[in-house]
């Protein structure tokens, strides 16, 4: 690795070596898989491929809540998709997801199977397919989705940004953190000053806004992200906190939360789930004893 204060960039960037830091073995400046590897299937109509990222934890939350509402069409398998080791690159996955990132959900319900990946995209989906947890008054489903997009939009800032150089990488860059601490601080501040007059990101009706918003930003003031709530002074953004623990509360995030999460407390990681008991039998405490 340069020296980062003598660091003068060539003409055209070659990937020459390994940057260093946590996923250096499975960065690369390709797409496209690394190896044959078909994904499994399972006997729901909606199977999912993710880790318990905030972007996995995401789609994970919304399909407990859509179950706690009754849609039992919404009954899934969840697989784990190792991505330090690289699963995502295997071909099956690459298949539904062309970009290699999780989550990735199929929906066999049709005629043919049907892929859909990025977070987003995926809330989107289910909410439509369901009618839930985005409001039909245009106005409101229109506040709902700004928030959706919002949040898609900044939490690279959050993660790719002040997450990696804050915790990833493989030497403190004060510049780096600096810059990245500011907007994430910024969009704390926005998050804040809305959620002062609302009690959830689109009014009064939790929706799909609050569940892509949440794992990121109420797992980031909770300490749960990054450790960073201390460094970024979050006790200081009150109605967030308000908002955050208040969601953390519902018994589907506390479900959702816990499915393919592979660290922790090992009562609360469910690596994979495939029917609503695996909960009470399946946690990796059970499994071990």
């Amino acid at each position: 690795m340069s020296d980062t204060a003598n660091y003068t960039p060539p003409k055209v960037w070659q990937w020459d070596r390994p940057s260093g830091g946590a996923f250096a073995s499975i960065n690369r400046p390709v797409a496209g898989p690394t190896h044959e590897k078909e994904l499994p299937v399972g006997k729901h109509p909606l199977q999912l491929y993710s880790l318990a990222t905030p972007n996995g934890i995401k789609v994970t939350v919304m399909l407990e809540e859509l179950l706690a509402q009754g849609h039992s069409g919404a009954e899934y398998d969840a697989w784990l998709i190792r991505i330090t080791e690289g699963d995502q690159f295997g071909s099956g996955f690459v298949e539904i997801n062309p970009n290699s990132k999780i989550p990735a959900l199929v929906d066999r319900s049709g005629s043919a199977p049907r892929r859909i990946f990025e977070s987003g995209s995926i809330l989107l989906y289910l909410a439509e397919k369901f009618g839930a947890f985005l409001p039909s008054d245009p106005d409101k489903r229109t506040e709902a989705l700004n928030w959706l997009f919002w949040q898609a939009g900044s939490a690279p800032y959050l993660g790719g940004g002040f997450g990696h150089f804050y915790t990833y990488a493989p030497v403190k860059i004060e510049y780096a953190i600096n810059r990245f601490a500011m907007e994430v601080k910024r969009q704390l501040d926005v998050l804040d000053r809305h959620l002062a007059a609302h009690k959830f990101m689109a009014g009064e009706d939790y929706s799909i806004a609050d569940i892509a918003i949440w794992p990121w930003y109420g797992g980031l003031v909770r300490g749960e992200v990054y450790g960073a709530a201390e460094f970024l002074d979050a006790p200081a953004y009150v109605h967030v906190n308000r908002w955050a623990n208040a969601i953390a509360e519902r018994p589907a995030v506390k479900r959702g939360r816990m499915v393919n999460r592979t660290s922790g407390d090992p009562s609360g990681q469910l690596r994979e789930r495939h029917d609503a008991g695996d909960f009470e039998t399946r946690t990796e405490d059970k499994l071990k004893t």
